[in-house]
């Protein structure tokens, strides 16, 4: 602090005047006595000023802290540059000042800590460029879109995960204008191929961005007008603009197209799906493009479908009967059934047809030790603890403990109480050996049958990913042969439509373990279900285009012996 001589005669100094001054006192040379006390030399008069004491806002600063006058320009700096942020349309900076602050304690991270601050800010300014001008629903919506389209591709998210995570960060969109928004983002994720190859067509070089894949699906598949689809965009570029009007007048289709585009499908996955469909792999795949309705499963501990369906028509909600599930009922794609009475209290879940024939073909009954050895969230679980009615042993396994959180969740709500949820233990398994009465194995797959629900889930796929996930569906069923006792079945379950995951895991798995045989499928529906499969075979394969639910595999192993 600068300590100066305070001015000559400043108040409260020891031989100043003012009021603070004995009487009598002529300054700093005066030697006159006072009032009271002796004479005394001037330089004894000399006494340290005394500091003013301070105020709330001017107190000294702590050990570490920047002064005081240094903080307000700070924080006035601060305030700047987020009005300067929000006038271009940017998100608030914390995140990247946190991640300065990091940088600096951790300098050898430096480099790639900010390589990935730098990529999202000029996504957050790609993102702020497009933006409209106007305020309207339609303009917001493509904003939006593409906020969520950049956020699956920077972070490389799902498709549920990046809406999921934007979504909870806007509260104030609302439930009708956030299915609009997803629509749009799946529709871009359905016809992806044919959207490039049209940008590609008729672009004249431009890159097939999401922006450009946006403005396409909105013209080849809504039918929009090219003014009315840039309109939404803040600046629009010129090429893109061509591209709008080279694309009017067009329908997504094309003769030209190659079979991969027309299916909208990896071209590395054409031959496998051509060896399962022939001929028919257009017409199959393209039933994979139409939104998927929304199936529910009632809650056999809870009610029966007639209840279930006259307590949805209670709130506006028509459900109609699914056609192969006793269980099911199906309403309209995008309905929304997170406020239901019924969703709340147990009665309904929901769960596409396929799955819940996939629980039901288990064949899992009272009394009995069942395990589920894939549980995920716990779908199949709480179709099988159904059938169960509380009675014998229910066991949810899973790699995942934030899966058997909700597994437990959905479980309690459902009223099942035999139902245990476990993180999968090779101990566990090897002290449980040969005791289960069944064990269904949904096992991880490439996920080909469920492209209606998870569009993007296509182009995530990669070549490598095959042979990864065919040796650990091998490996469970290896551990499932363990667990099962004589006289039991694995149920070996994929959303697959390969059969490289499919039918060769199920020969392959004969010829380790030649104690087990294949049920026929038409005996096993017989005995669950009843009447005759929708398919012929001895295994099951449920298709979209052919039987309106996801593709689903079922194959039904029995352990020779047993009573």
């Amino acid at each position: 602090m600068d300590e100066r001589r305070p001015p000559r005669g400043g108040r409260g100094t020891a031989g100043g005047k003012g009021p603070g001054a004995p009487k009598g006192s002529g300054g700093p040379r005066s030697s006159a006595p006072g009032p009271k006390g002796p004479r005394t030399r001037p330089d004894a008069q000399k006494a340290a000023p005394e500091r003013p004491a301070p105020r709330g806002d001017q107190r000294p600063p702590r050990p570490g802290e920047r002064p005081r006058a240094l903080a307000r320009k700070a924080d006035f700096d601060e305030a700047r540059a987020a009005r300067t942020r929000k006038e271009e349309g940017l998100p608030p900076a914390r995140d990247r000042d946190r991640d300065r602050d990091r940088d600096e304690d951790m300098p050898e991270r430096q480099p790639r800590q900010r390589a990935g601050r730098k990529v999202r800010e000029q996504a957050e300014r790609a993102a702020a460029a497009r933006r409209p001008q106007g305020p309207g629903p339609s303009s917001r919506r493509f904003a939006h879109a593409l906020d969520v389209l950049d956020a699956m591709a920077y972070g490389r998210a799902t498709a549920d995960k990046a809406k999921n995570d934007w979504f909870r960060g806007r509260p104030n969109v609302d439930g009708q204008e956030r299915a609009q928004i997803e629509r749009m983002v799946d529709d871009v994720m359905r016809y992806r191929a044919a959207l490039d190859w049209w940008i590609d067509r008729a672009g004249r070089g431009l890159p097939p961005t999401d922006q450009a894949r946006l403005v396409a699906m909105q013209i080849l598949v809504r039918k929009r007008k090219p003014k009315e689809a840039m309109a939404q965009i803040r600046r629009p570029d010129p090429e893109l603009t061509k591209l709008a009007d080279a694309l009017a007048d067009h329908t997504i289709d094309h003769p030209d197209m190659p079979p991969a585009v027309r299916a909208g499908i990896p071209p590395w996955l054409e031959p496998a799906l051509a060896d399962r469909f022939g001929r028919d792999l257009i017409q199959e795949m393209q039933a994979m493009l139409r939104p998927a309705p929304l199936d529910l499963r009632v809650n056999a501990l809870a009610g029966s479908r007639d209840l279930a369906r006259a307590r949805l028509e209670q709130e506006q909600l028509t459900g109609d009967p699914t056609p192969y599930s006793p269980l099911g009922l199906r309403l309209k794609p995008g309905t929304d059934i997170g406020r239901a009475k019924a969703l709340a209290d147990g009665l309904v879940e929901p769960q596409d047809e396929g799955s819940q024939l996939a629980a039901l073909l288990v064949d899992a009954r009272p009394g009995q030790f069942v395990v589920d050895l894939c549980a995920g969230a716990g779908g199949k679980t709480l179709a099988m603890a159904g059938r169960m009615e509380n009675r014998g042993r229910l066991v949810a396994l899973d790699i995942s403990e934030g899966r058997l959180a909700r597994a437990r969740t959905r479980l309690r709500r459902a009223g099942v109480h035999n139902a245990e949820c476990r993180e999968l233990d090779r101990k566990w398994l090897k002290r449980h050996g040969a005791e289960a009465d069944r064990v269904l194995v949904d096992a991880p797959c490439t996920g080909t049958g469920v492209w209606r629900r998870k569009p993007d889930a296509r182009w995530r796929l990669a070549p490598t990913d095959l042979p990864e996930l065919a040796a650990a569906q091998s490996a469970l069923l290896d551990d499932a042969a363990r667990l099962v006792r004589p006289g039991g079945r694995v149920v070996y379950v994929t959303c697959s439509l390969l059969q490289a995951e499919n039918e060769d895991q199920v020969t392959a798995f004969l010829a380790r373990h030649p104690e087990f045989s294949l049920r026929p499928m038409a005996q096993a529906w017989a005995e669950t279900i009843g009447g005759a499969p929708p398919a012929k075979g001895d295994m099951l394969l449920l298709t979209p285009a052919r039987h309106g639910c996801d593709g689903f595999f079922v194959a039904v192993l029995e352990r020779k012996g047993g009573p």
